[in-house]
């Protein structure tokens, strides 16, 4: 197990007991390194300072305790945001109809960089995406990055709520 699924092994649970789910666990840096827990709320409200704030101190406790990480570093909160990443397979139904940016690790019809409509997952839990050229599946294991695309139709549905969304 790398460090990063030890982190996520560790944090989800915590988080989860507090009514919060894993979004993403990014650790970076060599000259100031810093652990990014990325959560959203489990009920669909909007994440608030206060929020980040609890989380940050359960998961300090918890970090301390584990020690996984050897030095130091700074741990950052924060919620997904508008333009939030796509980084599990029921973020690509959740979003699916909105635009999306995907970067692959392994070329698909030549390219690696997408941009376009999110259509959820096929079957197979390839991730669709119809862009000008015509509909790519991409399997999750080969995405480096995945982030929706500001719009006003994004917008509209992270003001409306969870049910706005899609």
């Amino acid at each position: 197990m790398d460090l990063q699924q030890r982190l996520e092994a560790l944090i989800a649970p915590s988080l989860d007991s507090q009514g919060y789910e894993l979004v993403r666990v990014l650790f970076q840096g060599k000259t100031r390194p810093t652990l990014q827990i990325m959560a959203e709320r489990k009920d669909g409200a909007a994440m608030t300072v206060d929020d980040c704030a609890d989380i940050s101190r359960s998961l300090s406790a918890v970090l301390d305790v584990e020690d996984p990480i050897q030095g130091g570093y700074v741990l950052e909160v924060s919620s997904p945001g508008i333009d939030r990443p796509l980084t599990r397979p029921k973020d690509y139904e959740t979003w699916a109809g909105h635009e999306a940016k995907v970067e692959s690790l392994v070329a698909v019809d030549g390219r690696k960089r997408f941009r376009g409509t999110l259509l959820g997952l096929a079957e197979d839990g390839q991730v669709r995406l119809l862009t000008e050229a015509g509909e790519v599946a991409i399997p999750p294991v080969d995405i480096k990055s995945a982030r929706l695309v500001l719009t006003d139709a994004l917008i509209d549905a992270v003001t409306k709520g969870p049910e706005g969304q899609g």
